[in-house]
């Protein structure tokens, strides 16, 4: 099947110091990944490296990734990392769920070291039973995936919004889990904050966004982060729930995304959006990194 855009982007971003951008799309090849990164103007993207809602799992052969390697190389940006299947539940209690689920997720690894990724965002998963047996079976999980798989790929566990059983929607459990993995690859468990789950698991970046990042360098340490999901909310603060919206559009509003984008310990930090995309694909997500860029130059007016 012929490819919707280029392999290679046809020109390198203006902002190659800095490491932000948006979820985009892979179709037609995870090679053709790098070229949309450009046309929305992003330094940074963030990627499926297979359809994320089937188990089936392919295997890049050599071609596909020497293609995506010099189409990121030649496209001038400055990050990129995968988003895992949400099929993968680590913390399952089931036994057959559980094996496909390392099998899956060593697959994840195994492409995205291929690919030369900076890393690969995992959700903690669900607990179904009882939470600190889940936590544990998670690590385990975990653990034996970065022992199967090849290279030294990090996997970003991403803060949730607390729906239902799912683990991760504190500081403390994303600690404790970390904690857990052994000593020898506990240098491979990073972070990825999502602001819209933070905000929604009870975590106000709006009203509190100092006292927020003071209790997670307590808990877990900033230098732990290695990804920033920069997404607004569609509904309150504390209601559990995880509904994106556009930036400064939602409960969050403008001011958490000003303060995010002129931090200094957030500038190495890939942040990816992932907002809604709307019927083109491209023009909101344009229209977000202009905004996002605008607050980090001091920019008061909303920028459309």
């Amino acid at each position: 099947m012929k490819s919707p855009l280029p392999v290679t982007a046809k020109k390198k971003p203006a902002h190659t110091h800095e490491r932000l951008g948006a979820h985009v799309s892979t179709q037609g090849g995870v090679q053709t990944a790098p070229a949309r990164g450009v046309d929305i103007g992003a330094t940074a993207i963030q990627i499926f490296t297979k359809t994320p809602n089937q188990w089936r799992e392919p295997v890049l052969d050599e071609a596909t990734v020497t293609a995506f390697r010099r189409a990121y190389e030649e496209s001038g940006m400055n990050g990129v990392v995968a988003h895992d299947s949400y099929l993968i539940n680590l913390a399952s209690p089931d036994p057959a769920l559980s094996k496909r689920s390392i099998a899956s997720f060593v697959a994840e690894l195994t492409r995205c070291h291929l690919l030369g990724l900076d890393g690969v965002v995992s959700h903690p998963g669900n607990y179904l039973d009882e939470r600190e047996a889940g936590l544990e079976r998670n690590a385990g999980a975990c653990a034996e995936a970065l022992r199967t798989a090849p290279g030294e790929v990090m996997v970003l566990l991403e803060t949730t919004a607390g729906t239902g059983t799912s683990l991760g929607s504190r500081f403390e459990e994303l600690a404790e889990l970390r904690a857990l993995i052994p000593d020898d690859l506990r240098h491979r468990i990073g972070f990825c904050a999502d602001t819209c789950h933070m905000y929604s698991a009870g975590y106000d970046l709006a009203n509190n966004y100092d006292a927020v990042w003071e209790e997670w360098d307590r808990l877990i340490g900033l230098e732990h982060l290695g990804c920033l999901h920069l997404n607004d909310s569609k509904t309150p603060y504390d209601s559990h729930r995880d509904r994106h919206e556009l930036i400064a559009e939602g409960s969050l509003g403008a001011e958490p995304f000003r303060r995010i984008m002129r931090d200094e310990r957030f500038r190495q930090v890939i942040k990816v959006l992932e907002t809604p995309k709307g019927d083109d694909m491209v023009t909101n997500d344009r229209r977000m990194l202009r905004r996002l860029r605008a607050y980090g130059r001091g920019g008061r007016k909303p920028v459309r």
